[in-house]
C-alpha cells in the first residue's frame, strides 16, 4: 500500500489569518470582520444586542442628565419671574412714586397743549389764540454762482462757484451760525426762511427789512412778490380785551409755571380751558406701579403653577421635573397669604391690597369663581385704588411701603443669588458635571468593550475558518488514498 504524505497547509480560497486570529481580506492585511463566515453565526447582530445591555445605564444616566438641565432651565425662568417681581414690589416703596406734582389739561388739545411743574398757579385758565407765530420768508430765482460766499443779515457763508442748486442751499443749511434755512422748492427756486419765529417789525411785500441778502455771488434774484413777513403769535387769556403776543409758538409767560404749546387756533369766542391741578402724588405714577405689579405677579405664579401641574412621563425625562414640588407650592402659598396679610400697626382702612382694591376678584350673585381666580390670579378695581390715592394719599403710601417691605422679603429669599432657587441651580448644576463626566468614562469603556468583542469574534471566526479548511484538506487526502 502506497501512500500520500501529508503536508500541514490551509486553503486560501477566502482568506488568512494574521496571527492574532483575526480575518485578514487577501492583499490588504486590514482586519475584515465576515458575519458567520465559519461559524454560521450573526456577529454583528450578538454583539449589537450585548452592547444595548451595557449601553443602559449609560442611557439611564443621560436621561437623568437632560432631567436635570430641564430643571434648572424651568427653575431658572421661575428665578427670573420672582426677580422682576421682587423689583416690581420694591417700586412701589420708591419716595419718587408719592412726590407732589401737578398736571395741566387743555380743553382744546389740538390748538393748544400744556405742560407744567410743581409750582404753577391752580386753577382753571381761558386763553384764545387768533394767530400763530411763524418765520419770515423771501423767494429767489436761482442761477450758479460766479462767486464763493454769500452774505445773509450780515453772516457771511462759504459757497462754491458754479455749485448746484441742492449743494447751494446744503451750504446754506450745514452753516450753523446761519440765520436762515434754504429749501429747493424746484430746479430754479430757492426760499429763504428765517430760522426764529416772530415778527421784526412793520415791512412792506419787499422785505426790505427781513433777510438781507447783500450779497449772493450772483446767484440769488428776488421774486419780492413773494415775499412774506414773520409774525408772533397772537392770544388773549382769562377774556382779556388786550391782544398778548409772543415770537414763538411755545409760551412760557402768560400762566405762571405753564409752558403752553400753541398748534392751532381757538373758535372765536369758545378759548381753550387750561386747568391746573394742585399739587399732589400722580395717581396714574401710582396705578402704573400697582398694575406692573399685578400683571408680573400673575405671570410668576402662572409659571410656578404650569410646573407644578406637569406629571412626569416615562418617555421624556424633561417633563414634569418640578411636577409637586415641595418648595416652589410652599412658595405660592406664601406669596397668596401675603396679598391679603394686614399690617396691624395701620388704620384698619388702609391696612391691606384689598383696601386698594387689590383681590383674586369677587364673584357675582351666584356665579362661580373664575378660573384665574382660583388660580390666584389678581385684579385692580381702578374706582377703588383711584378714590383712596384721592382722599388718602398718605395712607395709600404707608400701606404700600408695608407691602413693599413684606413681599420683596419672601421674593428675594427665593431670586436672589443667595436664595433658595440659586442654590438648588447649583445644586443640579454640580450633579450635571459629574454625571457629564461618569457618561465620558462610561462611553470609552463601552467603545473599548465593543472593540474587544468584535476582536474575540472575529478570533472565533478565524479559528473556525482554519479548522474547516483543515478538514476540508484532510478529507480530500483520504478520499485520495489508494483502495486496498
Amino acid at each position: 500500500m502506497s501512500t500520500t504524505p501529508i503536508t500541514s497547509s490551509t486553503s486560501a480560497s477566502t482568506g488568512t489569518t494574521d496571527g492574532s486570529g483575526l480575518l485578514s481580506s487577501l492583499g490588504t492585511g486590514s482586519p475584515m470582520q465576515i458575519t458567520g463566515l465559519a461559524s454560521g453565526l450573526n456577529t454583528n447582530q450578538i454583539i449589537s444586542e450585548l452592547m444595548a445591555i451595557a449601553q443602559q445605564p449609560v442611557t439611564n444616566l443621560q436621561n437623568q442628565e437632560n432631567g436635570l438641565t430641564a430643571l434648572n432651565a424651568q427653575l431658572t425662568s421661575i428665578q427670573s419671574s420672582m426677580q422682576t417681581l421682587a423689583a416690581d414690589a420694591q417700586a412701589l416703596a420708591d419716595p419718587s412714586l408719592f412726590a407732589n406734582s401737578q398736571t395741566v389739561s387743555s380743553s382744546l388739545p389740538t390748538a393748544i397743549t400744556a405742560t407744567t411743574s410743581t409750582g404753577a398757579g391752580v386753577g382753571g385758565y381761558q386763553v384764545g389764540v387768533s394767530q400763530l407765530a411763524n418765520s419770515a420768508q423771501r423767494t429767489f430765482s436761482y442761477t450758479a454762482p460766479t462767486g464763493n460766499t454769500i452774505t445773509i443779515d450780515g453772516h457771511t457763508t462759504a459757497t462754491t462757484a458754479g455749485e448746484s442748486i441742492q449743494a447751494y442751499v446744503n451750504s446754506i443749511n450745514s452753516d450753523s451760525n446761519a440765520t436762515v434755512y434754504a429749501a429747493a422748492t424746484d430746479s430754479g427756486t430757492v426760499v429763504l426762511s428765517s430760522r426764529a419765529t416772530g415778527g421784526l417789525g412793520t415791512t412792506d411785500n419787499t422785505g426790505s427789512d427781513f433777510i438781507q441778502v447783500t450779497n449772493s455771488g450772483g446767484a440769488l434774484t428776488e421774486q419780492t412778490t413773494l415775499a412774506r413777513a414773520g409774525q408772533d403769535a397772537n392770544y388773549t387769556l382769562d377774556g382779556g380785551v388786550t391782544t398778548l403776543s409772543s415770537s414763538s409758538n411755545t409760551v412760557t409767560g402768560a400762566i405762571a409755571g405753564v409752558t403752553l404749546t400753541l398748534s392751532g387756533l381757538t373758535p372765536p369766542s369758545q378759548p381753550a380751558t387750561i386747568n391746573v391741578s394742585a399739587p399732589a402724588p400722580s395717581s396714574t405714577s401710582i396705578t402704573a406701579a400697582v398694575q406692573k405689579f399685578v400683571t408680573d405677579y400673575n405671570s410668576a405664579i402662572s409659571g410656578i403653577n404650569t410646573q407644578l401641574a406637569q406629571q412626569p412621563t416615562s418617555t421624556d425625562p424633561t417633563q414634569g421635573t418640578l411636577y409637586d414640588d415641595s418648595d416652589l407650592t410652599s412658595l405660592l402659598g406664601t406669596m397668596r397669604d401675603a396679598m391679603y396679610a394686614s399690617d396691624s400697626t395701620l388704620p384698619p382702612a388702609m391696612a391691606s391690597l384689598l383696601d386698594l382694591g387689590v383681590s383674586t376678584g369677587a364673584t357675582t350673585g351666584t356665579a362661580a369663581p373664575s378660573a384665574s381666580a382660583i388660580a390666584g390670579d389678581l385684579t385692580i378695581n381702578a374706582t377703588t385704588l383711584a378714590n383712596a390715592i384721592q382722599s388718602n394719599p398718605s395712607g395709600v403710601e404707608s400701606m404700600l411701603q408695608s407691602f413693599s417691605a413684606s413681599f420683596s422679603s419672601i421674593a428675594n429669599s427665593e431670586a436672589l443669588p443667595s436664595g433658595t432657587i440659586a442654590s438648588r441651580i447649583q445644586g443640579d448644576s454640580s450633579q450635571i458635571t459629574d454625571l457629564t463626566s461618569q457618561i465620558s468614562n462610561m462611553q470609552a469603556s463601552l467603545t473599548d468593550q465593543q472593540a474587544q468583542l468584535t476582536q474575540t469574534y472575529a478570533a472565533l471566526e478565524g479559528t473556525l475558518s482554519e479548522n474547516q479548511s483543515l478538514a476540508s484538506w484532510l478529507t480530500s487526502q483520504i478520499s485520495a488514498l489508494p483502495t486496498i
